[in-house]
């Protein structure tokens, strides 16, 4: 009966209102309010402690379909699980085949006593559901046993986190009864959680939107089944049209029949009017190939004399194009004879021209080289001209310095005879002014003597 329960898949299924199709293009749709609680978390201690006993119980829900897989393998126990898990476990597995043998023999009763039932005597028909009681009976303790085997395997797991990662790593997955039932719990804590955030206004708003939903679909359906009605109805117009028109393409098939009757006899005088017609064609085309033939030998004798003239024509223009043929061979080869002495003579006064250009570099090289020269000898030229020029004015101002000291000198020479004249006849003036008189000639004189030293010197400098 454990075995029963725990594979046994959720009786319950919720009933998804969001997929419920809206017939909006029948009657006009409403915008209806969201049916969303308002709340998002639990807000009494009562509701978190159910949601806390509802998870509990999920999650050891959960340890339990994944003992299959221990129970299936015992020699992953060992080496990685406690001793007192490990013995709890085996303990568990005995349990748990007792219980399966016993089981097995009381529906094996039980199916025999269906098989036999309408052939089996009151007094052993009552001694067989008193054996079948006192074996369901005696289950009852081993049942018990082993939901309390379970307590314990679960107690041994929860104390301890890493048995539970080991067990959820090495189970490769639940039986398909196993995980509808845990996918059940889980669906079964959804509504369980919807319903405690759930207030009763709300509760009592979507009682009212349901409510309006069903009047809306029953609205809908009456719109449907008039819909129906009005369907039903144009279909047997349409199929009493396509009556008429099935009648009507008959008559069209009939007449089409006749027509076609009447267009192969039609077709038949028409063939023999086109074979009289070919025939008469045929009579008069023998006549025309017959004048065509000999207009052809006709033709062809005029073709041969015409071919003959004009051979004799073509053998005189071979002649005359073999001549001017050879003609432009001997212009060719006379052509090619002279361009190649003009290619020897273009080669030899391209090599002299080589050479001449490598003449004129070479003298324009020295060209540069001698402007160079001549343009330095031109500056010391200017500059000696500069100088002759400026030494040729410096002699020009000398002499006229020299004239000009010379007439000085002679004048004063002049006047100091003048005055040795005039001396000459005062003498009888003291000696005193006498002798003064000498000093004063004395110190022209040297005066005179060392102007024309500076002057020589002059001349000299003057000429170098």
């Amino acid at each position: 009966m454990t075995l029963e329960v725990f594979s046994m898949a959720p009786s319950y299924h919720g009933l998804a209102i969001q997929r419920i199709p809206l017939r909006t293009d029948l009657i006009p749709a409403v915008p209806m309010k969201t049916l969303a609680p308002s709340k998002s978390k639990l807000s009494t201690i009562e509701a978190k402690r159910i949601m806390s006993v509802l998870d509990e119980g999920i999650q050891k829900v959960g340890l339990v379909t994944l003992m299959s897989y221990v129970e299936s393998h015992p020699e992953a126990l060992e080496g990685m699980f406690p001793e007192d898990l490990v013995r709890a476990v085996r303990e568990h597995l005995d349990l748990g085949q007792a219980l399966l043998e016993g089981a097995s023999i009381l529906q094996e009763k039980q199916k025999r006593l269906e098989e036999e039932v309408e052939e089996a005597e009151e007094g052993w028909y009552r001694d067989r559901l008193l054996s079948i009681d006192l074996c369901r009976a005696s289950l009852w303790p081993l049942a018990h046993q082993f939901r309390d085997s379970t307590k314990t395997i679960l107690r041994l797991l929860i104390s301890d986190t890493q048995i539970i990662t080991l067990v959820q790593m090495q189970a490769p997955g639940r039986s398909p009864g196993a995980q509808r039932l845990l996918d059940g719990l889980v669906e079964l804590r959804g509504f369980l959680f919807e319903k405690l955030i759930t207030s009763p206004m709300e509760v009592k708003e979507k009682n009212q939107f349901i409510q309006d939903i069903n009047r809306r679909n029953e609205r809908n359906q009456e719109v449907i089944d008039g819909l129906q009605a009005e369907l039903a109805e144009v279909l047997k117009n349409k199929e009493a049209e396509v009556e008429k028109e099935n009648f009507v393409i008959q008559e069209l098939k009939n007449h089409l029949h006749q027509v076609f009757k009447f267009s192969e006899n039609s077709l038949l005088r028409t063939k023999q009017e086109a074979e009289k017609q070919q025939k008469m064609d045929y009579r008069a085309s023998q006549a025309r190939l017959a004048k065509i033939q000999q207009e052809i030998l006709a033709l062809r004798s005029q073709y041969h004399n015409l071919v003959m003239e004009n051979r004799e024509v073509e053998q005189a223009l071979r002649k005359k194009k073999y001549k001017v043929e050879t003609e432009i061979e001997n212009w060719i080869q006379k052509y090619d004879m002279e361009m190649s002495e003009k290619q020897d003579e273009y080669e030899d006064l391209e090599s002299i021209h080589k050479e001449e250009k490598l003449q004129l570099e070479e003298l324009k090289e020295r060209h540069a080289v001698l402007v160079e020269e001549f343009a330095q000898i031109r500056a010391e030229s200017e500059i000696n001209s500069k100088k002759r020029v400026e030494a040729e004015r410096e002699m020009v101002r000398m002499v006229k310095a020299a004239t000009l000291i010379q007439a000085v000198w002679k004048g004063y020479l002049v006047r100091s005879m003048l005055r040795s004249k005039r001396k000459k006849k005062g003498k009888g003036k003291g000696k005193d002014k006498g002798k003064g008189k000498e000093k004063e000639k004395g110190k022209e004189e040297k005066g005179k003597e060392k102007g024309k030293e500076k002057a020589a010197k002059g001349k000299g400098k003057g000429k170098k």
